[in-house]
């Protein structure tokens, strides 16, 4: 998959159209060359599997579109190459992203050693408007093949996500079609829960006014209930 361009969008969030809600939200798929996140996608987004395996170039892009509660949530996926951590065009990729997937290879103990720099390369590069990083879901990827990265080095996953700052973990096989759906799930949740966060957050632009009663009116346009 190869593509430079970046796609066009009015910015993450809440939008309304004629039919309802609409949510859109920007994903970034990252973790070192070969893990699978090409896969993930299209497995997510087309329900296939191919084992023809060409490596992304740059950034390529996929749109999820779910049916949520009584809103219509629109994932714009972007696949990034797993070699962009060492260029100079991540900030610009990442910009807007209110999540992402970090993939690692379950079966490569060298690709889950560089989670902490993807991670770290993330949060120095992007952050939430309340101040907080974006809300990021680890992913095994490749269970089917093999576990060895879990067993053979005694981590405890859970507590590994807590003190790395993921919202969670899953173990995922695109070939298998194994916790894809859930782990895209989880992560919706997760940025939903965020962006209402940040909504509860925010100072509204307008000012009430507070009326004193015992003042005299004597301005025409003052309000007068």
């Amino acid at each position: 998959m190869t593509n430079h361009r970046v796609p066009p969008t009015t910015g993450p969030g809440m939008q309304h159209s004629g039919t309802g809600r609409e949510r859109l939200y920007k994903v970034l798929v990252i973790g070192d060359l070969g893990v699978g996140k090409t896969s993930i996608i299209k497995r997510y987004v087309h329900h296939s599997y191919s084992t023809n395996y060409r490596a992304t170039i740059g950034v390529d892009f996929a749109l999820k579109v779910l049916n949520w509660d009584s809103e219509t949530v629109r994932l714009q996926l972007w696949d990034i190459a797993g070699q962009e951590r060492f260029g100079n065009m991540t900030r610009v990729y990442y910009r807007e992203a209110m999540g992402a997937f970090i993939v690692f290879d379950a079966t490569r103990p060298t690709t889950f050693e560089a989670i902490i720099k993807w991670k770290e390369d993330l949060d120095s590069k992007l952050m939430l408007t309340n101040g907080q990083s974006i809300a990021t879901v680890l992913l095994a990827n490749k269970c089917d093949q093999g576990r060895e990265v879990l067993t053979n080095n005694n981590i405890k996953m859970d507590q590994f996500c807590k003190d790395n700052g993921f919202a969670g973990w899953f173990e995922t096989s695109a070939k298998d079609n194994t916790n894809i759906n859930e782990a895209a799930n989880f992560l919706v949740k997760h940025i939903m829960a965020t962006e209402n966060d940040i909504l509860k957050s925010e100072i509204p632009d307008t000012i009430s006014p507070h009326l004193d009663d015992t003042q005299p009116k004597t301005c025409s346009g003052c309000f007068k209930p």
